[in-house]
Protein backbone atom coordinates (compact mmCIF):
# COMPACT_ATOMS: atom_id res chain seq x y z
CA UNK A 1 0.00 0.00 0.00
CA UNK A 2 0.80 3.80 -0.55
CA UNK A 3 0.68 6.06 2.47
CA UNK A 4 -2.10 8.97 2.48
CA UNK A 5 -1.27 12.43 1.31
CA UNK A 6 0.62 14.33 3.95
CA UNK A 7 2.58 17.85 3.69
CA UNK A 8 5.93 17.06 4.58
CA UNK A 9 8.25 19.75 7.03
CA UNK A 10 11.77 19.30 7.21
CA UNK A 11 13.10 22.05 9.50
CA UNK A 12 16.83 22.67 9.82
CA UNK A 13 16.59 24.06 13.61
CA UNK A 14 15.16 22.97 16.64
CA UNK A 15 13.12 25.93 17.21
CA UNK A 16 11.73 25.91 13.99
CA UNK A 17 11.15 21.94 14.55
CA UNK A 18 9.00 23.14 17.97
CA UNK A 19 6.83 25.98 15.55
CA UNK A 20 5.77 23.32 13.78
CA UNK A 21 4.72 21.09 16.66
CA UNK A 22 3.57 23.96 18.33
CA UNK A 23 1.24 24.84 14.67
CA UNK A 24 -0.09 21.47 14.25
CA UNK A 25 -0.06 19.65 16.97
CA UNK A 26 -1.53 16.07 17.51
CA UNK A 27 -2.14 16.43 13.07
CA UNK A 28 1.88 15.88 12.88
CA UNK A 29 4.29 12.42 13.47
CA UNK A 30 7.56 13.55 14.21
CA UNK A 31 9.99 11.68 11.61
CA UNK A 32 13.43 10.24 12.95
CA UNK A 33 14.47 6.65 11.99
CA UNK A 34 11.42 6.00 10.41
CA UNK A 35 11.69 2.12 10.80
CA UNK A 36 8.42 2.16 12.50
CA UNK A 37 6.67 5.26 11.48
CA UNK A 38 7.20 4.34 7.89
CA UNK A 39 5.48 1.24 8.06
CA UNK A 40 2.29 2.43 9.88
CA UNK A 41 2.25 4.85 7.17
CA UNK A 42 2.54 2.91 4.21
CA UNK A 43 -0.65 0.56 5.78
CA UNK A 44 -2.89 3.63 6.65
CA UNK A 45 -2.79 2.69 10.33
CA UNK A 46 -2.14 6.35 10.80
CA UNK A 47 -2.44 9.12 7.98
CA UNK A 48 -1.22 12.22 9.65
CA UNK A 49 -2.10 15.24 8.05
CA UNK A 50 1.56 16.55 8.35
CA UNK A 51 4.82 14.98 8.60
CA UNK A 52 8.24 16.68 10.36
CA UNK A 53 11.09 15.47 9.65
CA UNK A 54 13.72 16.06 12.35
CA UNK A 55 16.65 14.11 10.78
CA UNK A 56 18.43 17.89 9.67
CA UNK A 57 18.44 19.43 13.04
CA UNK A 58 22.19 19.40 14.63
CA UNK A 59 22.69 18.13 17.83
CA UNK A 60 20.27 16.12 18.60
CA UNK A 61 22.43 12.81 17.59
CA UNK A 62 25.06 13.93 20.80
CA UNK A 63 26.36 11.10 23.38
CA UNK A 64 28.58 12.94 25.77
CA UNK A 65 29.43 12.87 29.81
CA UNK A 66 28.11 15.24 31.73
CA UNK A 67 28.92 15.30 35.92
CA UNK A 68 27.79 12.21 36.49
CA UNK A 69 25.56 12.20 34.01
CA UNK A 70 26.24 9.90 30.30
CA UNK A 71 23.51 12.34 27.94
CA UNK A 72 22.12 10.47 24.56
CA UNK A 73 20.67 12.58 21.60
CA UNK A 74 17.02 11.88 20.93
CA UNK A 75 18.16 11.01 17.07
CA UNK A 76 21.72 8.70 18.15
CA UNK A 77 20.88 5.87 16.00
CA UNK A 78 21.10 2.45 17.32
CA UNK A 79 24.25 1.34 15.85
CA UNK A 80 25.92 4.48 16.70
CA UNK A 81 24.66 3.49 20.53
CA UNK A 82 26.00 0.00 20.29
CA UNK A 83 29.45 1.24 19.40
CA UNK A 84 30.22 4.03 21.83
CA UNK A 85 33.15 3.74 23.53
CA UNK A 86 31.42 5.66 26.36
CA UNK A 87 28.11 3.58 26.40
CA UNK A 88 30.27 0.83 26.61
CA UNK A 89 32.60 2.08 29.44
CA UNK A 90 29.58 3.17 31.37
CA UNK A 91 26.38 1.73 30.72
CA UNK A 92 27.18 -2.33 29.80
CA UNK A 93 23.59 -2.91 29.67
CA UNK A 94 22.64 -0.60 26.57
CA UNK A 95 25.58 -2.51 24.80
CA UNK A 96 24.42 -5.39 25.72
CA UNK A 97 20.61 -4.47 24.87
CA UNK A 98 21.60 -3.20 21.73
CA UNK A 99 22.36 -6.66 19.22
CA UNK A 100 18.90 -7.66 20.15
CA UNK A 101 17.38 -4.76 18.51
CA UNK A 102 15.87 -6.15 14.80
CA UNK A 103 19.01 -6.53 12.72
CA UNK A 104 21.68 -4.41 11.64
CA UNK A 105 19.88 -2.65 8.73
CA UNK A 106 17.06 -1.00 10.67
CA UNK A 107 19.95 -0.51 13.40
CA UNK A 108 21.89 2.05 10.74
CA UNK A 109 18.14 3.64 10.88
CA UNK A 110 16.71 3.39 13.96
CA UNK A 111 17.40 6.07 16.58
CA UNK A 112 16.89 5.98 20.52
CA UNK A 113 14.71 8.77 20.88
CA UNK A 114 12.09 6.86 18.03
CA UNK A 115 12.13 3.68 19.75
CA UNK A 116 11.32 5.34 23.52
CA UNK A 117 8.61 7.48 21.82
CA UNK A 118 7.08 4.14 20.31
CA UNK A 119 6.82 2.93 23.66
CA UNK A 120 6.51 -0.77 22.25
CA UNK A 121 5.99 -2.96 25.29
CA UNK A 122 8.57 -5.37 23.88
CA UNK A 123 11.02 -3.25 22.69
CA UNK A 124 14.52 -3.21 24.55
CA UNK A 125 14.96 0.56 25.09
CA UNK A 126 12.26 1.54 26.95
CA UNK A 127 12.98 -1.65 29.64
CA UNK A 128 16.70 -0.23 29.65
CA UNK A 129 15.71 3.45 30.46
CA UNK A 130 13.51 2.13 33.79
CA UNK A 131 15.96 0.08 34.49
CA UNK A 132 18.85 2.61 34.67
CA UNK A 133 16.35 5.44 35.82
CA UNK A 134 17.18 7.51 32.93
CA UNK A 135 15.28 10.95 32.88
CA UNK A 136 14.05 12.16 29.69
CA UNK A 137 13.97 15.81 28.08
CA UNK A 138 10.56 17.06 26.25
CA UNK A 139 11.27 20.66 24.67
CA UNK A 140 8.36 22.71 23.39
CA UNK A 141 8.16 26.35 22.92
CA UNK A 142 6.99 26.61 26.77
CA UNK A 143 10.25 25.44 27.45
CA UNK A 144 11.79 22.42 28.93
CA UNK A 145 10.71 19.37 30.97
CA UNK A 146 12.26 16.81 32.50
CA UNK A 147 10.34 13.14 33.27
CA UNK A 148 12.01 10.49 34.94
CA UNK A 149 11.59 7.26 32.90
CA UNK A 150 9.03 5.46 35.40
CA UNK A 151 6.76 8.28 33.98
CA UNK A 152 7.19 8.63 30.55
CA UNK A 153 5.53 5.20 29.63
CA UNK A 154 1.83 4.67 30.39
CA UNK A 155 0.81 1.69 28.57
CA UNK A 156 0.83 0.13 25.00
CA UNK A 157 2.51 2.94 22.20
CA UNK A 158 1.53 5.82 25.32
CA UNK A 159 3.94 7.99 26.71
CA UNK A 160 3.91 11.32 28.93
CA UNK A 161 4.66 13.62 25.50
CA UNK A 162 1.84 16.23 24.56
CA UNK A 163 1.19 17.42 21.48
CA UNK A 164 3.89 19.71 20.75
CA UNK A 165 6.39 18.30 22.34
CA UNK A 166 9.18 16.52 21.49
CA UNK A 167 12.05 13.85 23.38
CA UNK A 168 15.46 15.69 22.64
CA UNK A 169 17.67 13.77 24.78
CA UNK A 170 18.19 11.40 27.52
CA UNK A 171 20.35 11.87 30.57
CA UNK A 172 21.41 8.02 32.37
CA UNK A 173 22.95 8.51 35.66
CA UNK A 174 26.64 6.81 35.55
CA UNK A 175 26.07 3.22 37.85
CA UNK A 176 28.03 3.19 41.02
CA UNK A 177 31.00 1.20 41.10
CA UNK A 178 30.16 -2.80 42.08
CA UNK A 179 27.24 -2.51 39.67
CA UNK A 180 26.28 -5.28 37.93
CA UNK A 181 24.19 -5.28 34.84
CA UNK A 182 22.64 -8.01 32.79
CA UNK A 183 20.61 -7.92 29.47
CA UNK A 184 18.94 -10.75 27.90
CA UNK A 185 15.59 -11.91 25.83
CA UNK A 186 13.75 -14.84 24.42
CA UNK A 187 12.36 -14.72 20.50
CA UNK A 188 11.74 -17.31 18.23
CA UNK A 189 14.10 -15.77 15.72
CA UNK A 190 16.93 -13.06 16.57
CA UNK A 191 15.81 -9.90 16.27
CA UNK A 192 12.44 -11.27 16.22
CA UNK A 193 10.14 -9.43 18.93
CA UNK A 194 10.94 -10.78 22.03
CA UNK A 195 8.42 -12.90 23.97
CA UNK A 196 9.93 -11.95 27.22
CA UNK A 197 13.28 -10.29 28.16
CA UNK A 198 14.73 -8.68 31.15
CA UNK A 199 17.07 -5.85 31.86
CA UNK A 200 18.30 -6.31 35.45
CA UNK A 201 20.86 -4.07 37.13
CA UNK A 202 21.61 -4.21 40.83
CA UNK A 203 24.43 -2.94 43.90
CA UNK A 204 25.23 -6.06 45.53
CA UNK A 205 27.16 -4.43 48.69
CA UNK A 206 23.99 -2.22 48.90
CA UNK A 207 21.46 -4.53 48.21
CA UNK A 208 19.46 -2.50 45.35
CA UNK A 209 18.32 -3.62 42.24
CA UNK A 210 16.09 -3.16 39.67
CA UNK A 211 14.82 -6.52 37.16
CA UNK A 212 12.87 -5.15 34.41
CA UNK A 213 10.89 -6.86 32.06
CA UNK A 214 9.87 -6.54 28.29
CA UNK A 215 7.23 -8.33 26.50
CA UNK A 216 5.37 -8.98 29.97
CA UNK A 217 2.49 -6.18 30.03
CA UNK A 218 1.65 -3.31 28.37
CA UNK A 219 4.46 -1.52 28.82
CA UNK A 220 8.16 -2.09 30.57
CA UNK A 221 7.35 -3.45 34.31
CA UNK A 222 9.26 -3.96 37.33
CA UNK A 223 9.12 -7.01 39.48
CA UNK A 224 9.43 -5.52 42.92
CA UNK A 225 9.25 -8.51 44.56
CA UNK A 226 11.56 -10.73 42.92
CA UNK A 227 13.90 -7.75 43.53
CA UNK A 228 13.06 -7.88 47.03
CA UNK A 229 14.43 -11.83 46.99
CA UNK A 230 17.10 -10.75 44.98
CA UNK A 231 18.19 -7.55 47.90
CA UNK A 232 17.92 -10.78 50.31
CA UNK A 233 21.12 -11.95 48.86
CA UNK A 234 20.23 -15.69 49.49
CA UNK A 235 22.02 -18.28 47.41
CA UNK A 236 20.33 -19.07 43.82
CA UNK A 237 15.99 -19.60 44.94
CA UNK A 238 14.32 -22.86 43.30
CA UNK A 239 12.27 -21.94 40.27
CA UNK A 240 9.32 -22.44 42.42
CA UNK A 241 10.33 -19.54 44.66
CA UNK A 242 11.31 -17.13 41.54
CA UNK A 243 8.28 -18.19 39.85
CA UNK A 244 6.21 -17.29 42.31
CA UNK A 245 7.76 -13.73 42.53
CA UNK A 246 6.97 -13.50 38.74
CA UNK A 247 3.36 -14.53 39.44
CA UNK A 248 2.98 -11.69 41.77
CA UNK A 249 4.33 -9.38 39.76
CA UNK A 250 3.84 -9.97 36.01
CA UNK A 251 0.55 -9.96 34.19
CA UNK A 252 0.82 -10.13 30.95
CA UNK A 253 -1.99 -10.80 28.13
CA UNK A 254 -1.43 -13.25 25.17
CA UNK A 255 -0.30 -11.90 22.40
CA UNK A 256 1.24 -12.90 19.15
CA UNK A 257 4.59 -14.22 20.42
CA UNK A 258 3.34 -16.45 23.28
CA UNK A 259 0.62 -17.58 25.68
CA UNK A 260 0.89 -15.35 29.70
CA UNK A 261 1.71 -18.47 31.01
CA UNK A 262 4.42 -18.95 28.44
CA UNK A 263 5.50 -15.50 29.08
CA UNK A 264 5.51 -16.04 32.77
CA UNK A 265 7.81 -19.03 32.48
CA UNK A 266 10.04 -17.23 30.26
CA UNK A 267 10.38 -14.25 32.53
CA UNK A 268 11.11 -16.89 35.52
CA UNK A 269 13.88 -18.62 33.17
CA UNK A 270 15.45 -15.27 32.66
CA UNK A 271 15.80 -13.89 36.16
CA UNK A 272 17.43 -17.72 36.78
CA UNK A 273 20.22 -17.24 34.35
CA UNK A 274 20.96 -13.39 35.18
CA UNK A 275 20.94 -14.27 39.36
CA UNK A 276 24.52 -15.56 39.35
CA UNK A 277 25.70 -12.87 37.96
CA UNK A 278 23.89 -9.74 39.58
Amino acid sequence: MKPAAFDYLCPSSLDEALHALATHGDQASVLAGGQSLMPMLSFRLLEPPWVVDINRIPGLDSIELDGGMLRIGALARHAQVMAHPLVAQHLPLLAQAMPHIAHAAIRERGTLGGSLCLADPAAELPACMLALDARLHLRSLQGTREVAAADFFQGLYQTALAPGELLTEVLIPLPEAGSAMVFDEFSRRHGDYAMAGLAAWSHPARQRSRLVFLGCGDRPTRAVRAEALLNARSPLPTYADLRAAIDADLHPEADLQAQPDTKRHLATVLLQRAWPHL
